[in-house]
């Protein structure tokens, strides 16, 4: 709990600048330390003692184990340190640290390691007291997802003052999300600014969610899906009158890692000038009922889904921010467990790259070889045309 005086704070939160001592200090276990600085002044003749002429040479520290650190270094091989002082007239001094001090006997050396060793074991145990032991697995074949996400912003639409609808879907074979788990949000109202050409709406809303995926059947050939992004764009005037500006979709990234992806909107349209008049001066126009029509909806069960005559106008985009992290056993497991789970792994990113011409180019050429392989397999003399017309 921080103590307040006068309204401040006496201690600062967040520090946004760290130095480096600091950065060291904070993640090694803090001890007891005397320090001394070896200073020079250097101001010109008859201006001693002025604190803007005083330079520190070295830093000296102590602390209860009996290490000392110097910074900097002891020169050694590297040249002397450099100075320059600023000034009615700018001087170039240099100077060098040297160790004088006899070698280290061999006890004292290997009381300087016993020192270490405890220093840093402790240190390890204190974080690992941090971490604690029960850290979650996943079941045997399994993979989770963990995606932090942010939505980023909203460009080029017509209307201002943008908001953002989204949610997660998850295949509804082998992927399944926690009872508490939440798919999906609306962001605050945002007004747009002017960036160059277009009207850009700033979100930075963030988003988490965690998903599961049980590969049961090995053996299946189809490819497995992978869950997707829905988005639903929409303005709130001063009127309370809201439109929608734009429905769009995309795969998640099946690579863990950090990814930024531009989501392409489009909307529904009427023809006639009736139907914009309804929309600028009344506000509402043509929704979509289900949303996963944007895709292909889960209640589809035919071969073909026809949009014929379903009218649309292109609008603007949505940007995300996807921080994808992926865990399973197999990552850790023996070479066998880890090839089943590589093959899994292999057909999702295969799933999300599928139209990709390299995939096509590479499932040709692992066709070709197949066949060049049962080609080598059969016996010559059916292979042969000459063996053929012989026999």
């Amino acid at each position: 709990m921080w103590r307040r005086e006068g309204g401040i704070l006496k201690s600062r939160i967040v520090t946004w600048e760290p130095s480096e001592e600091f950065v060291r200090n904070n993640h090694v276990i803090n001890t007891p330390l005397q320090t001394m600085y070896i200073m020079a002044d250097l101001g010109p003749y008859g201006k001693l003692g002025y604190k803007k002429y005083e330079h520190v040479l070295c830093t000296l520290k102590v602390d209860s184990n009996g290490v000392i650190t110097v910074k900097p270094d002891f020169t050694g091989l590297k040249g002397p340190y450099r100075i320059e002082t600023e000034g009615e007239k700018q001087e170039l001094w240099k100077y060098t640290i040297d160790n004088v001090s006899s070698l280290a006997q061999p006890e004292e050396e290997e009381r300087e390691q016993r020192v270490f060793k405890d220093l840093y074991g402790r240190h390890k145990e204190y974080l690992s007291s941090l971490v604690g032991t029960d850290f979650e697995m996943t079941a045997p074949g399994a993979l989770r997802l963990f995606v932090n996400g942010e939505v980023v912003s909203a460009q080029g639409y017509e209307y201002d003052n943008l908001y953002v609808h989204f949610f997660v879907e998850l295949p509804t074979t082998n992927w399944s999300s926690p009872a508490f788990q939440q798919l999906s949000g609306i962001t605050q109202t945002c007004a747009t600014k002017s960036l160059g050409l277009d009207k850009v709406a700033y979100f930075s809303y963030p988003f988490t969610f965690e998903a599961s995926f049980l590969h049961e059947d090995e053996s299946a050939d189809a490819l497995p899906e992978w869950p997707v992004l829905y988005c639903e764009v929409l303005s709130l005037d001063f009127w309370q009158r809201y439109r929608v500006e734009g429905y769009g979709a995309v795969v998640l990234p099946a690579t863990p890692g950090s990814h930024t992806l531009t989501v392409s909107t489009w909307r529904p349209m009427e023809l006639g000038t009736v139907a914009e008049l309804r929309r600028f001066f009344i506000g509402g126009s043509l929704e979509l009922e289900d949303l996963s029509y944007v895709r292909i909806p889960g209640t589809f069960k035919g071969e073909r889904l026809s949009r014929f005559g379903f009218r649309t106008e292109t609008t603007g985009s949505v940007t995300f921010r996807l921080h994808c992290l992926q865990q399973s056993r197999a990552f850790m497991e023996s070479s066998f467990l880890r090839k089943r789970m590589r093959s899994v792994l292999d057909r999702l990113e295969g799933f999300s790259q599928q139209s990709s011409v390299h995939s096509v180019l590479e499932a040709f050429r692992r066709a070709r070889r197949r066949m060049q392989e049962a080609r080598e397999s059969l016996p010559q003399d059916l292979v042969s045309p000459s063996g053929t017309m012989a026999s």
